[in-house]
């Protein structure tokens, strides 16, 4: 079981880093809503289910919405 945990506590850390390098917005959100999902998991494996449902709901999801969302409504790429 920790070594599940490990597993996912270095899953959020590489899609923190690579949610940091991207350039793509779009891209970005989509490694967040990774990241997120990754969090949920890893709360699971640790036993909290009520604060793994909420990252799930709120971070993975709606969250992701709605930065897709106003990426839609703004530039995709950030200038060079």
């Amino acid at each position: 079981m920790e070594s599940l945990a490990t597993f996912f506590l270095v899953l959020i850390v590489i899609c923190a880093i690579a949610a940091l390098m991207t350039r793509d917005l779009l891209a970005a959100v989509v490694i967040f809503g990774a990241f997120s999902f990754f969090s949920a998991l890893y709360f699971a494996i640790l036993g909290a289910l009520d604060v793994a449902f909420t990252e799930a709901a709120v971070g993975a999801v709606i969250t992701t919405v709605f930065f897709v969302t106003a990426i839609f409504r703004t530039i995709r790429r950030t200038k060079e």
